[in-house]
């Protein structure tokens, strides 16, 4: 026999226990009631199936059966504590790592390493209403996919039995794996909170791009109406993500789509591309204003019955004969053709109403035909076909309404772009820089703040620097996790123990490939970043808990900040809990002996050494800087601690004076 044979022919392994009737009953119920099956968590806090009963009732009575009252929402399992995680604070902060930025003084970009619930929490006094575009490629939820779980009252040793797993560094991480179910739940809980407040982030003016596989497309359209609002969805393109591919049960699967919302629909201006070459020659006549292209007036696609009743009347041509779109009801004369509404979805209508008509008749086009779509008054086809110029000079003004299918920004785009790297063995499923640089175009804003909370593997990095070498000075915000590489040789052999790292270098690589271009020497650039690492506060436990600490250890505590904490990390903190962007410029000086950081020349000065005296105080007022902030052990005695905000109210009546 051959092996085929006998794999074919080996017999099935006894079950060796009594049959899974709860089991088998719910596959019985979920084959005739689909819709009555649900999630729920057993007593174990596990995700299982489950029967909506009520639902089930339903199904099987011919009467309508009492139960609770109807509304439309989205719920699941885990949703209040999705809620809870989005507004629960944390005691963290972001910590400058100056060896591994670029440009750090001077530039306004910003890479985060950390969980991105954190990194969205830290940013919200900072750049809430001030981010114009956010692009995310969130897990697609596939059964492998890496989700985040954000449960912050579970010690460490209660989140690993509940789990079942954690990485080296403690980072939360739970893969909702095939025995998982790939439940939506999982999901959603993820989600939810980070959409939350990424919506507090956008500009009134700001959209959210979010791609997004056919997992969970339907559950995400749910949960981002619920939080942005059905009012300011925008659309949804679907885009060939791969053009070869024969995997898949009963369609080989090839696109995913982008989905748009907006902070304030109404405040979104309509989204334009810019016109190409290959679309250019569409225009070819010309007349004394410039170079046109033609459209029928009629197309056999418009609906009759939209309710525009003055789009149907009689047309006069060259010849003198009269033409209208097809139908079974024809004004009788010309006279009252203005006023003759459509009857049935018969009769055609023209593209304009009959004011419009009149108001442009100067932008109409006869051409001669055997093949036109009209008819005359007898009913007869006309020799003539009636369209409308349009002018390229608008469309190169106003540009054109982008569809909302997407063809040519594939994936291999994205491989492409990290091969040019040396990069391509580190990342699977990289988005491509021209997709997300073909979403920030639509938004026509050439300064804006671009954020990207799933950052990867950096392609919004490479897409915002590729558009500036062009125009403007947009800056990005980059959040990544810093998930590890262990499994993966060929990043771990190359130095690279996560993720992070290899989006950080990937960065730096992209910012070389730009400035390299020689045309582009003549615009100052932006090519450097800030690596801000998420930490836990640079407090001790005692800043947050006072009441808690005993005599003992007050009394052998120098002051309230943890011993690993230098003043740029004080400095970073004092940034975010005083809302000040965390990428402006910080210069350094030394005035009596003492270092002081001044950010953006005069928007924040800071002083965390000791020995401050009336005299320092008085030199660094007369500086007027619009904020202040010592270290709370820091004067050189209580004199001068009593003093110094009767200082400043005499010599910069402007400054706002805080202590650490």
């Amino acid at each position: 026999m051959t092996d085929t044979a006998n794999a074919e022919s080996t017999p099935e392994k006894l079950k060796m226990h009594t049959p899974d009737l709860v089991s088998a009953n719910l596959a019985w119920v979920a084959e005739r009631f689909p819709g009555c099956i649900t999630e729920s968590r057993n007593d174990k806090g596990e995700l299982v199936r489950a029967v909506n009963f009520d639902q089930l009732r339903q199904e099987l009575s011919t009467e309508i059966v009492e139960g609770q009252q109807e509304r439309y929402h989205l719920n699941w399992p885990g949703k209040r504590e999705a809620l809870l995680a989005a507004n629960a604070p944390i005691a963290k902060t972001l910590r400058p790592c100056r060896e591994e930025s670029v440009d750090f003084d001077t530039t306004r970009n910003l890479f985060i390493e950390g969980d991105n619930l954190d990194a969205l929490k830290l940013l919200q006094e900072t750049y809430l209403n001030k981010v114009k575009m956010i692009y995310i490629d969130p897990p697609y939820n596939t059964g492998s996919d890496l989700v985040y779980d954000d449960d912050y009252a579970d010690t460490k040793a209660d989140f690993l039995q509940r789990s079942q797993q954690v990485d080296d560094l403690g980072h939360r991480l739970v893969a909702n794996t095939e025995a998982n179910g790939r439940f939506h739940s999982d999901w959603l809980t993820m989600m939810y909170p980070r959409l939350k407040l990424a919506r507090t982030l956008l500009r009134d003016d700001g959209v959210i791009f979010i791609s997004i596989g056919d997992q969970e497309i339907a559950t995400l359209r749910q949960v981002c109406g619920e939080v942005f609002g059905e009012g300011n969805f925008l659309g949804c393109v679907a885009r060939i993500a791969k053009k070869t591919s024969n995997k898949g049960t009963y369609f080989a699967p090839s696109k995913d789509y982008v989905l748009a919302y907006a902070r304030n629909g109404a405040a979104v201006a309509p989204f334009m591309d810019a016109v190409d070459e290959a679309y250019k020659k569409k225009f070819k006549d010309t007349d004394e204003r410039g170079h046109y292209a033609t459209v029928g007036l009629y197309q056999a696609a418009l609906d009759p019955m939209r309710g525009c009743s003055n789009q149907r009347y009689w047309i006069e041509c060259p010849d003198g004969t009269f033409a209208i779109p097809p139908g079974d009801n024809f004004p009788a004369t010309v006279a009252d053709a203005s006023n003759r509404p459509p009857q049935s979805r018969n009769d055609k209508v023209w593209r304009w109403s009959y004011q419009s008509y009149l108001n442009k008749k100067e932008l109409l086009v006869f051409k001669q035909t055997s093949r036109s779509p009209l008819v005359t008054p007898s009913g007869d086809q006309s020799p003539w076909n009636v369209y409308t110029k349009y002018y390229l000079e608008d469309r190169l003004s106003d540009g054109i309404r982008p569809r909302d299918y997407l063809d040519d920004l594939t994936n291999d785009l994205g491989t492409a772009a990290l091969k040019r790297h040396g990069l391509d063995d580190y990342f699977d499923f990289a988005k491509p820089p021209e997709l997300i640089a073909r979403l920030a175009k639509w938004l026509s804003d050439d300064d804006g703040i671009v954020l990207d909370f799933f950052a990867g593997s950096g392609s919004t990095a490479e897409a915002v620097f590729g558009l500036n070498a062009t125009s403007g000075s947009r800056r990005w915000i980059l959040v990544q996790l810093p998930e590890s590489t262990d499994t993966n040789a060929a990043a771990v052999s190359a130095g690279f123990s996560n993720l992070a790292q290899v989006a950080i270098e990937r960065v730096k690589r992209s910012a070389a490939a730009v400035q390299s271009q020689s045309q582009l020497h003549q615009r100052r650039l932006d090519l450097g970043f800030r690596v801000l690492k998420i930490d836990s506060s640079n407090m001790k436990d005692v800043y947050y808990r006072p009441d808690e600490a005993s005599a003992e250890l007050l009394g052998g505590l120098v002051d309230n900040i943890k011993d690993d904490r230098d003043d740029e990390d004080l400095l970073f903190q004092v940034l975010l809990d005083w809302g000040v962007d965390l990428s402006l410029p910080i210069t350094t000086e030394t005035i009596g002996g003492k270092t002081v950081y001044f950010v953006d020349t005069n928007a924040l000065a800071a002083c965390f050494e000791t020995g401050i005296t009336e005299d320092f105080v008085k030199e660094l007022a007369g500086r007027k800087p619009l904020r202040v902030v010592f270290h709370d052990s820091g004067y050189s005695g209580d004199d001068v601690k009593i003093n110094v905000e009767q200082i400043f109210k005499q010599l910069s009546p402007g400054t706002d004076v805080k202590t650490l």
